[in-house]
């Protein structure tokens, strides 16, 4: 391991990073799953402004705080380590960006079903549901494996 500019400092980063990623994923877990049930719910019912309050939460209190700090330790990182030039890290942060763009829908959906919308049905929800694990399965054997 190189000492980069965070010195001692590298792996409590390292570590955070690793914490916050693992919040970050089990918001991602959980949102589209929340989605999925929320669906069923009609629009403006007591159950419904209870699916639109726990979706508000956990976007307000684990997703987009972890998202956030996932980024900021990862970049730490990366600058540290000086991993700009590597293929798999290049392919590892491709994926993160893509997990963002589907946080950011996830986000979005979110409040068009506060608003009452509904997809024509929930299989898609069912498929975007498994997005996240996916997405964390590329990027563990990116990471671990290195494989270019």
């Amino acid at each position: 391991m190189l000492l980069g500019f965070l010195g001692n400092a590298y792996l409590w980063v390292k570590s955070a990073h690793l914490i916050f990623v693992i919040f970050w994923m089990a918001g991602l877990f959980m949102l589209p799953r929340f989605f999925i049930y929320h669906h069923a719910a009609t629009p403006g019912s007591a159950e419904d402004r209870a699916w639109i309050d726990r979706e508000r939460r956990l976007r307000s209190i684990i997703l987009n705080p972890a998202m956030i700090l996932v980024w900021l330790f990862g970049l730490m990182l990366a600058f540290d380590q000086g991993l700009w030039g590597t293929a798999w890290f290049h392919a590892k942060f491709a994926t993160v960006i893509l997990l963002s763009g589907f946080h950011g829908w996830a986000i979005g959906y979110g409040k068009k079903m506060a608003a009452g919308h509904r997809a024509p049905s929930d299989k898609a929800l069912r498929l975007m549901n498994e997005i996240p694990g996916i997405a964390t399965a590329i990027i563990v054997i990116l990471v671990i494996v290195r494989p270019f």
